[in-house]
Protein backbone atom coordinates (compact mmCIF):
# COMPACT_ATOMS: atom_id res chain seq x y z
CA UNK A 1 0.00 0.00 0.00
CA UNK A 2 0.99 3.89 -0.96
CA UNK A 3 0.09 6.73 1.05
CA UNK A 4 0.94 9.92 -0.33
CA UNK A 5 0.21 13.65 1.14
CA UNK A 6 0.03 16.94 0.37
CA UNK A 7 -0.29 20.41 2.12
CA UNK A 8 -0.88 23.88 2.06
CA UNK A 9 -2.14 27.13 3.26
CA UNK A 10 -4.82 29.72 2.85
CA UNK A 11 -6.18 32.45 5.13
CA UNK A 12 -9.64 33.04 6.13
CA UNK A 13 -11.95 34.50 8.70
CA UNK A 14 -14.60 32.78 10.73
CA UNK A 15 -16.47 33.20 13.80
CA UNK A 16 -18.16 30.13 15.71
CA UNK A 17 -21.50 31.79 16.39
CA UNK A 18 -23.08 30.64 19.73
CA UNK A 19 -19.58 29.55 21.25
CA UNK A 20 -19.23 30.74 24.63
CA UNK A 21 -15.73 32.87 24.56
CA UNK A 22 -13.73 34.93 22.00
CA UNK A 23 -14.29 32.52 18.98
CA UNK A 24 -17.65 33.78 18.91
CA UNK A 25 -15.80 37.46 17.48
CA UNK A 26 -14.65 37.58 13.96
CA UNK A 27 -11.12 36.24 13.94
CA UNK A 28 -8.70 35.10 11.23
CA UNK A 29 -6.34 31.79 10.88
CA UNK A 30 -3.86 30.43 8.38
CA UNK A 31 -4.83 27.29 7.97
CA UNK A 32 -3.15 24.67 6.83
CA UNK A 33 -4.56 22.04 5.16
CA UNK A 34 -3.43 18.08 4.37
CA UNK A 35 -4.88 15.41 1.91
CA UNK A 36 -3.65 11.69 2.13
CA UNK A 37 -4.41 9.50 -0.41
CA UNK A 38 -4.04 5.84 -0.58
CA UNK A 39 -3.45 3.31 -3.27
CA UNK A 40 -1.91 -0.10 -3.85
CA UNK A 41 -1.01 0.36 -8.11
CA UNK A 42 1.52 2.36 -9.61
CA UNK A 43 1.02 3.51 -13.43
CA UNK A 44 3.44 2.92 -15.65
CA UNK A 45 5.94 5.41 -14.66
CA UNK A 46 5.65 4.09 -10.83
CA UNK A 47 3.42 6.50 -9.59
CA UNK A 48 0.25 6.78 -7.76
CA UNK A 49 -0.64 10.06 -8.13
CA UNK A 50 1.60 12.62 -9.97
CA UNK A 51 2.19 15.37 -6.69
CA UNK A 52 1.58 18.00 -9.21
CA UNK A 53 -2.08 16.96 -9.65
CA UNK A 54 -2.45 16.36 -6.14
CA UNK A 55 -1.39 19.56 -5.04
CA UNK A 56 -2.92 21.25 -7.72
CA UNK A 57 -6.34 19.53 -6.85
CA UNK A 58 -5.61 20.77 -2.81
CA UNK A 59 -4.90 24.35 -4.06
CA UNK A 60 -8.23 24.05 -6.19
CA UNK A 61 -10.19 23.51 -3.01
CA UNK A 62 -8.10 25.67 -0.73
CA UNK A 63 -8.64 28.76 -3.04
CA UNK A 64 -12.55 28.22 -2.75
CA UNK A 65 -11.96 29.47 0.79
CA UNK A 66 -8.74 32.01 0.55
CA UNK A 67 -9.10 35.57 1.83
CA UNK A 68 -12.80 35.11 2.67
CA UNK A 69 -14.94 35.31 5.55
CA UNK A 70 -16.10 31.60 5.94
CA UNK A 71 -19.60 32.13 7.83
CA UNK A 72 -20.39 34.17 4.43
CA UNK A 73 -19.67 31.49 1.95
CA UNK A 74 -22.39 28.89 0.79
CA UNK A 75 -20.85 25.45 2.06
CA UNK A 76 -21.08 27.15 5.30
CA UNK A 77 -24.69 28.57 5.33
CA UNK A 78 -25.89 26.07 8.07
CA UNK A 79 -22.95 24.84 9.41
CA UNK A 80 -20.49 26.83 11.86
CA UNK A 81 -17.21 27.35 10.01
CA UNK A 82 -15.05 24.90 12.31
CA UNK A 83 -11.94 23.08 11.95
CA UNK A 84 -14.36 20.12 11.81
CA UNK A 85 -16.51 21.11 9.06
CA UNK A 86 -13.97 22.92 7.07
CA UNK A 87 -12.21 19.50 7.03
CA UNK A 88 -15.46 17.78 5.88
CA UNK A 89 -16.10 20.50 3.00
CA UNK A 90 -12.16 20.09 1.96
CA UNK A 91 -12.46 15.83 1.78
CA UNK A 92 -15.67 16.17 -0.01
CA UNK A 93 -14.73 18.69 -2.58
CA UNK A 94 -11.46 16.76 -2.92
CA UNK A 95 -13.19 13.44 -3.05
CA UNK A 96 -15.01 14.67 -6.56
CA UNK A 97 -11.85 15.43 -8.23
CA UNK A 98 -10.94 13.04 -11.57
CA UNK A 99 -8.27 11.91 -9.22
CA UNK A 100 -10.25 9.63 -7.56
CA UNK A 101 -13.71 9.25 -10.17
CA UNK A 102 -13.49 6.79 -13.21
CA UNK A 103 -11.73 3.65 -14.90
CA UNK A 104 -7.97 5.75 -14.80
CA UNK A 105 -7.82 6.36 -11.10
CA UNK A 106 -6.66 2.35 -10.64
CA UNK A 107 -7.99 2.48 -6.98
CA UNK A 108 -6.84 5.61 -5.44
CA UNK A 109 -8.73 6.82 -2.64
CA UNK A 110 -8.72 10.17 -0.83
CA UNK A 111 -7.83 8.18 3.06
CA UNK A 112 -8.04 11.86 5.02
CA UNK A 113 -7.75 15.33 5.09
CA UNK A 114 -6.25 17.39 7.92
CA UNK A 115 -6.89 21.30 9.07
CA UNK A 116 -4.91 22.73 10.93
CA UNK A 117 -6.18 26.11 12.72
CA UNK A 118 -3.02 26.41 14.82
CA UNK A 119 0.12 25.25 14.88
CA UNK A 120 -0.89 23.00 18.33
CA UNK A 121 -4.65 22.40 17.05
CA UNK A 122 -5.90 19.97 14.23
CA UNK A 123 -8.84 17.69 13.26
CA UNK A 124 -8.88 14.64 11.01
CA UNK A 125 -11.72 14.02 8.83
CA UNK A 126 -12.43 10.34 6.52
CA UNK A 127 -15.36 8.41 5.77
CA UNK A 128 -15.00 4.72 5.88
CA UNK A 129 -14.20 2.78 2.35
Amino acid sequence: MFELEVKCTFDAAHRVEGYPGKCDRLHGHTWTIAAKVQGKELDELGMLVDFKLLNQTLKDVAATLDHRCLNELPMFEDVNPTAENIARYVYRAMRESEIFRGASNRSVRLAEVLVWESAHSAVRYFEEA
